[in-house]
C-alpha cells in the first residue's frame, strides 16, 4: 500500500485570495476555509486521487480555530510559511501545497512537494 497522500493548505494566503471581506474577521475567514475543505478528504483533487489527508495552516488571528473530522488544523506559533515547510517535512508521503507564494513553494518543491493555487481549493 503506497504512503498517504497529505493536502497542505496555505490558511492566509488562500483565503487572502478573495477580497471578500475575510480582514473583518480573520478566524472566521478561516473557519469557512476549514469547513469547505472537508470533502476534499473522500473526494480527492484533480491528479490527487483520494483519500487525502487535509491540513490547514493558520496564522494570527485565526490561530484559535481547531480541527474538524476530514481537516486537521495547525497552528502556527511563528511563520505559518515555516510551519507549512515544516508539515511537508513530516507528511507520511506526496504532499501537494496549497499557495499562491512564490518563495513558499521553492522551499516545499525544495523537498518534493507539489504546488497548486488557491483556485485548487477556491474556485
Amino acid at each position: 500500500m503506497s504512503p498517504r497522500r497529505t493536502l497542505v493548505v496555505d490558511g492566509a494566503n488562500v483565503v487572502g485570495a478573495v477580497p471578500d471581506g475575510w480582514w473583518r474577521d480573520r478566524a472566521g475567514a478561516a473557519r469557512r476555509l476549514r469547513d469547505s475543505l472537508v470533502p476534499y478528504g473522500d473526494a480527492g483533487l484533480p491528479g490527487w486521487p483520494a483519500p487525502l489527508e487535509v491540513v490547514l495552516v493558520v496564522e494570527g488571528a485565526a490561530r484559535g480555530i481547531g480541527d474538524v473530522p476530514g481537516v486537521r488544523v495547525l497552528a502556527a506559533e511563528g511563520s505559518g510559511d515555516d510551519r507549512i515547510v515544516r508539515a511537508v517535512a513530516e507528511a507520511p508521503g506526496p504532499t501537494l501545497v496549497v499557495t499562491a507564494d512564490r518563495e513558499l513553494r521553492r522551499r516545499v518543491e525544495a523537498l518534493g512537494a507539489e504546488c497548486a493555487g488557491p483556485r485548487t481549493v477556491r474556485p
